[in-house]
This record gives C-alpha cells, sequence and structure tokens, in this order.
C-alpha cells in the first residue's frame, strides 16, 4: 500500500521499522467520520487516502509519485493515533505490549518490563515517539534508529493512560527499588550526599542570581553599612563595658 499501490495495509506493517503500528481495519479506514480534519493536515489527501485503501490508479510520474506515497504514510499514522484509542485498536495493541513488540525497559530494578509507544504531542512534526514503562512511569528513547525516527503524533499522548484505564489488572506494581551508592560494601553517608546535594543547589542559585544582577541580594550597600557603624559608635559613648557611664574626668583603670 505505502510502499507499493499493489500491496495493502498488512504489507506496510510488516515491513522494517513499522512494527509499532498495528493494522487498522479497513472499515475503520473507510469511514469517512473517522478521518474528520485529516483533510487540512495531510498533502495530496485524496490521492494518499486511495492509496492507503487500494484503490489508486493515477498515472503519473516518479517523483509525484513519492510524495503521494510519504502523504499515504502521514495520513496512516495520524489515523492510527486515532485508531488504537478504540475498542479493536486497543485490543491489537494489547497484545503487542503483551508480546513485548515495543521493547523492555532498560532500568534495572524494573527488571525487563514492557513498554508502550507513546507521543509528547498530538501534534505532528513536534516530537518523535518515546517508549513508556509503567513500572518506573519513565519515557525512554527506542533503541532502534528506525524507531526513533517515528513521529510521536501517531501515537498520541493519551494512549496508554487509555490503555490502563480499561485494562486496570494490566498496571504493573510500582519499582520503588532504588540504587544505593556504597563503597567496598558500606552505603555512602546520607549526610555526605546531602551536603554534596546542597553545594549544588547553592551554586545553581548563585549562577541564576549573577544572571539576574543579583550576585549577593542580602549584604547592604558600602555607603548604607559605613552609615550604620558610625551610628552604633556614637550610641556607644559614654558608656564602659558593663554599660555604666563614665564621665570625662573618669580614670581608666588599666
Amino acid at each position: 500500500m505505502l510502499d507499493d499501490a499493489n500491496t495493502g495495509v498488512a504489507q506496510f506493517i510488516s515491513s522494517r521499522g513499522n512494527e509499532y503500528f498495528c493494522e487498522i481495519d479497513e472499515d475503520y479506514l473507510t469511514d469517512r467520520f473517522n478521518l474528520t480534519g485529516l483533510n487540512t493536515d495531510v498533502q495530496y489527501y485524496q490521492y494518499a487516502l486511495d492509496l492507503v485503501t487500494d484503490v489508486f490508479d493515477l498515472d503519473c510520474d516518479d517523483e509525484m509519485r513519492e510524495q503521494i506515497e510519504k502523504s499515504a504514510r502521514h495520513l496512516y499514522g495520524l489515523v492510527h493515533a486515532r485508531y488504537i484509542t478504540t475498542t479493536r485498536g486497543l485490543g491489537k495493541m494489547l497484545e503487542k505490549y503483551k508480546k513485548g513488540d515495543f521493547g523492555k525497559c532498560p532500568r534495572v530494578d524494573c527488571k525487563s518490563g514492557h513498554l508502550l509507544p507513546t507521543g509528547m504531542a498530538d501534534i505532528a512534526n513536534v516530537q518523535f515517539v518515546k517508549l513508556y514503562c509503567a513500572k518506573c512511569e519513565d519515557l525512554y528513547n527506542p533503541k532502534s534508529s528506525r524507531h526513533s525516527t517515528i513521529d510521536g503524533a501517531y501515537f498520541g499522548s493519551s494512549f496508554q493512560n487509555i490503555l490502563f484505564q480499561v485494562y486496570p489488572a494490566l498496571i504493573p506494581e510500582k519499582s520503588i527499588a532504588r540504587y544505593e551508592p556504597k563503597i567496598f560494601g558500606f552505603k555512602v553517608h546520607a549526610a555526605a550526599a546531602l551536603q554534596r546535594w546542597q553545594v549544588k543547589r547553592r551554586e545553581e542559585m548563585q549562577g541564576r542570581l549573577k544572571i539576574a544582577g543579583l550576585e549577593n541580594p542580602f549584604s547592604l550597600p558600602a555607603e548604607s553599612a559605613d552609615g550604620d557603624m558610625e551610628e552604633d559608635e556614637d550610641d556607644g559613648e559614654g558608656f564602659d563595658g558593663e554599660g555604666m557611664e563614665i564621665g570625662d574626668d573618669a580614670v581608666v583603670q588599666q
């Protein structure tokens, strides 16, 4: 379909680099309601749709054919983001998730938990696809370069959340294990780690203050500080160290 006019959706799904996609039902593709608004986002929309649905019969040169095939891939991706939030689509993606088709979490404490593809935005050409781990609730980049350039909008930002809402029994137990730094088998002192953290945060704050022109916002101006010192000296005249008044003729004991 997308690489050749005589091939179908299944051929596209089986192509290298398209393993994250599931096969969209033909009934869904031919229902115009499901394609609402996509005509403004896809160049050569009608030709691309004909190519996706295997009814393309336009006689065109190779350059235009390449552009139409590119648009067809983009159209399929946008429709795919909508399809995988339906009951049928969630079921197909669930099977791929169970088989680990999307990869496994690289975090050691997640014990190879399965990942799900997700987008950071629902608008195309914003960011590439990421992989979500339900155990540590973090995102990772795909390992393969074939997958790392897939548009995240082809999966949307809500898919993984909808999947676990529909299938709550699949939500894995959260990973609370954390790496503990040790030296020769002894844990690094918590106070030392806290001190390093505080020093780092203080340096970051000083850097931000310097950029804002407030290198030392708590120090008084030089003139004001000198004035305060003079006032303190004046207030202290006439009193001894114990607070008793000393006259002009008083004898100061050595």
